[in-house]
């Protein structure tokens, strides 16, 4: 990824002053030693956010001296006047009442998220890492190299021993079929649905608008079709099935349904995603394409969304911002992440050595899209300050990254393997608290891609985090090669909802990973 950094300025004294007599007295205070630098950019920070309304005081103090010196005869002149423009005043009213008006029938309506859930696989679906290489062995479709490989990649993965892969590759041999990907597909979807109907207690039949994701299976009917005929929605509801758009497709999907949610007025929907594994496990030694064996598990979510006013008083969340970037015009980012065939005919999902470098020049056009949407002013001057004296001085400085931490509270960065957190908390100068949730999602649930960022919120709300206004940075890459971003507000202090993916095991979380 390309990096940046903030220069630091050290406030220690220097190796010269050995052996030289000093007379503090005389001499003026080393600020850097006595004022710590995080509090002088804080200072500055609200200083000018708050700039506009300190602009103000003068302006309001001066109105109030003169209106306290007003008196009879000064109001009589002023009603005089008014009287003598009353026409003026009608027209300017006109136009004002007629504005508003305009802007209330035209502006975007609210999206709220009332409620989500995240699916939870059985017991019996658990893959420690010494039965994966067990079966990975007993196919015997794996040379000696290629199962040492996958052992490495499992071990610097990330991913802990409870992760979950669907029933058919626990058979041995591993029994992928059309059928068994139905199954996969019915248990995930169906699971996480039947919590959220269950603890919103919405009835399918008020859903208006259905989104589905999943990237690599996509049968006839389709998996939108599949809810419908489970649970009866309604004939004019209007439904998606988006496939092939890889891990970021669930902001996406979430964006659809945002635009849906502007034209439908007082209606609900539904996005759900997932990915499904059975009938896209890679059976070959292609190093490339042997290493989203080792890092996709089962996983998915159901997301509702409400444009209803009513809403909004039990929902969890208001939608502020999608921001979508797509590379997919540059050969090098359509292709790094690329479902092929190998030599040997065997189908799978093979990963580019450029993947990394593609994901940041993403994340720096995503960003730069976004930060003028959440920056605070002073952040948004400190960059364009630094920019502006790199180009006409030509000044060797570095740019000045912003700190994301000043517009969001919490970070859900898609868990797709250990390398893409550390990357971005290295990059966006994040704290480790701020990627836990990536963390102990990555190694609990491993990648469950579209979904993951879900996974991550529930943490959050599990560990009683998240309070009313916060704001949370969803952040997805996918293949194309695209990174999507979406920015919530919690209208409340969330708790996490019943039969939620960290129920039972929250209390064992942080744990620490090893290298």
């Amino acid at each position: 990824m390309n990096q940046g950094g903030v220069a630091t300025t050290n406030g220690g004294s220097g190796s010269g002053s050995v052996g030289v007599q000093i007379h503090q007295s005389r001499r003026l205070p080393d600020f850097l030693q006595s004022v710590n630098l995080k509090y002088v950019k804080l200072g500055y920070h609200y200083l000018i956010s708050n700039l506009l309304t300190l602009c103000f005081i003068p302006l309001i103090a001066v109105i109030s001296i003169e209106a306290s010196q007003m008196n009879l005869d000064d109001l009589r002149q002023l009603w005089v006047h008014l009287q003598y423009n009353l026409a003026s005043i009608i027209i300017c009213s006109a136009i004002l009442v007629f504005g508003l008006t305009v802007y209330i029938m035209t502006r975007p309506r609210p999206v709220y998220l009332v409620d989500y859930s995240c699916y939870r696989a059985p017991d019996h679906l658990k893959a420690p890492y010494g039965r994966f290489m067990e079966h990975s062995k007993l196919t015997g479709d794996f040379d000696e190299s290629s199962l040492e490989f996958q052992r490495k990649i499992l071990e610097r993965s990330g991913l802990g021993e409870e992760t979950y892969v669907p029933k058919a590759m626990h058979n041995i041999p591993p029994t992928p079929s059309m059928a068994a990907a139905r199954e996969e597909a019915e248990e995930v979807m169906f699971g996480a649905l039947d919590i959220l109907f269950h603890n919103t207690n919405v009835k399918p039949k008020d859903i208006g608008i259905l989104v589905v994701n999943c990237s690599l299976f996509n049968p006839t009917p389709s998996l939108s079709a599949m809810i419908v005929n489970k649970y009866k929605l309604r004939g004019n509801i209007r439904s998606f099935n988006l496939g092939g758009m890889g891990c970021s497709a669930g902001v996406i999907a979430v964006d659809l349904a945002k635009d849906m949610l502007q034209v439908h007025r007082n209606t609900y929907a539904v996005v759900v995603s997932t990915e499904n594994i059975t009938q896209n496990w890679y059976f070959g030694n292609k190093k490339s394409m042997l290493i989203p064996n080792c890092l996709f598990r089962v996983g998915g979510s159901a997301v509702l969304l409400s444009n209803k006013s009513k809403d909004r008083r039990r929902a969890k969340y208001k939608l502020i911002h999608v921001v979508r970037t797509h590379r997919g015009a540059d050969d090098k980012a359509f292709r790094c992440v690329y479902q092929e065939q190998d030599d040997a005919g065997k189908t799978g999902v093979s990963l580019s050595k450029d993947l990394m470098a593609i994901a940041g020049g993403a994340l720096k056009t995503n960003i730069t899209t976004l930060g003028p949407l959440v920056l605070p002013i002073s952040e948004q001057l400190l960059f364009f300050t630094t920019l502006v004296v790199k180009k006409l001085f030509n000044a060797g400085i570095k740019p000045y990254i912003p700190d994301f931490k000043l517009a969001f509270d919490h970070f859900c960065i898609h868990a797709g393997g250990r390398a893409v957190i550390d990357e971005l908390e290295k990059n966006l100068q994040l704290l480790p608290i701020h990627v836990e949730a990536s963390r102990m999602t990555l190694h609990r649930f491993g990648n469950t891609s579209s979904s993951s960022i879900w996974y991550e919120l529930a943490y959050i709300e599990a560990k009683g985090r998240m309070r009313k206004r916060n704001r949370v940075w969803q952040i997805a890459f996918g293949s194309g090669f695209k990174c999507n971003s979406a920015v919530w507000e919690a209208l409340r202090n969330v708790k996490s909802s019943s039969y939620g993916p960290w129920e039972d095991c929250i209390d064992r979380y942080p744990v620490k990973i090893t290298t």
